[in-house]
């Protein structure tokens, strides 16, 4: 079973990042942007990471794409991409990048929704959630991509149960 960490919005929390590191053991972690700390701050090593609109270090990529098994993922911040306004911008940029799984933030929006054959996934905000008042963040698994899930937590721990997604990627 693979399993993926989207974390996104944190605005320069660091003890709730250590906290959920050192709960979830998964095989790679992701940040979708507006972490607010340096790209080699201590919290964010083992993570893909990404910049937001409110990060100030330079080094820190707008994009970022990886590969695990036979899924690529594209993981940005959302705001050079309006996500704001929609998610056509951003599908049409991972569709040039050959990705079909799309982790981003910027609206604080937790979710997860596949639209034609790409997943978008949205983990929310730890620190300043909208539209439901859970601080979250979201954990992908699959076996194969026949059957994925994409689960949302609380920083605490908890399952948010409403959120959880489950999709095919075929």
């Amino acid at each position: 079973m693979t399993k993926v960490l989207f974390m996104s919005d944190s605005h320069g929390l660091t003890k709730e990042i250590n906290l959920i590191k050192s709960r979830e053991s998964v095989d790679l972690m992701i940040h979708c942007g507006d972490s607010e700390l340096e790209l080699d701050a201590e919290q964010l090593n083992g993570f893909v990471r990404v910049r937001g609109n409110c990060d100030f270090d330079s080094r820190l990529p707008d994009e970022q794409t990886i590969s695990i098994g036979n899924l690529n993922f594209f993981i940005t911040h959302g705001h050079l991409h309006q996500v704001k306004s929609g998610l056509s911008k951003l599908s049409y940029r991972a569709e040039e990048l050959n990705a079909t799984v799309i982790g981003f933030g910027h609206t604080h929006i937790a979710g997860a929704e596949k639209v034609g054959g790409q997943l978008f996934v949205n983990p929310g905000s730890i620190r300043l959630p909208k539209g439901i008042q859970e601080k979250t963040y979201a954990i992908m698994e699959w076996e194969n991509a026949d059957e994925v899930s994409i689960k949302f937590y609380t920083v605490e721990g908890s399952l948010v149960e409403q959120l959880t997604y489950f999709t095919s990627l075929f």
